[in-house]
């Protein structure tokens, strides 16, 4: 899961999940014969197809109510006119052309000239927004935050790339964009 949250869609499906949960845990403790004796035996296996279903809808159901909301980097042009910011953002860890060893990388950041904000909004200001990191072309994750653990389990050796990007508060980026750069190398076995 990326790190990220506030957008309408993404609290959707924190509630679908726990609503998943309940209504697994009452049919199950139902099968068990722990709980719930007013229900009939047959509905505690009816009760986990329903919790299974509203979990797989807590996949669907947001982005097909919420269309607009980013699943990936956001285009170059979001619609309309976009904010200038005089913020700059750069890399303290990984170094550039350092080598990781490990299955996860440690990124700090140093963002000049910004804040970080932690909701998603329509209102924007060229001050304030968050950090999309994006590995080898892949968005890796939306955080309010500078540093950030990456997960590098499932990727191969060699030369990779991060980047990160200052964007405002709607997910869509800067113009001209804020970004920054590092080339690292994963050491093989």
């Amino acid at each position: 899961m990326l790190a990220h949250a506030g957008a309408a869609d993404e609290s959707l499906s924190v509630v679908l999940l726990f609503v998943a949960l309940w209504v697994g845990w009452v049919g199950w403790s139902r099968i068990k014969g722990k709980a719930f004796p007013r229900l009939p035996a047959w509905a505690g296996p009816g009760l986990i197809a329903a919790a299974a279903a509203v979990a797989v809808s807590a996949a669907v159901v947001p982005r097909a109510l919420f269309p607009g909301t980013p699943t990936a980097v956001p285009s170059a042009a979001a619609a309309g006119p976009r904010p200038a910011s005089s913020a700059s953002l750069s890399f303290r860890d990984p170094p550039d052309g350092g080598v990781v060893t490990a299955d996860e990388v440690e990124v700090v950041l140093d963002l000049q000239g910004g804040r970080i904000v932690d909701t998603a909004s329509t209102v924007l200001t060229p001050d304030t927004g968050h950090v999309h990191l994006v590995l080898d072309g892949e968005l890796v994750s939306m955080t309010y935050g500078l540093v950030q653990v990456v997960d590098l389990r499932d990727m191969p050796p060699g030369q990779h790339t991060l980047h990160a990007e200052y964007v405002a508060a709607d997910h869509a980026p800067f113009d001209p964009r804020v970004t920054a750069a590092v080339r690292f190398e994963i050491e093989g076995p």
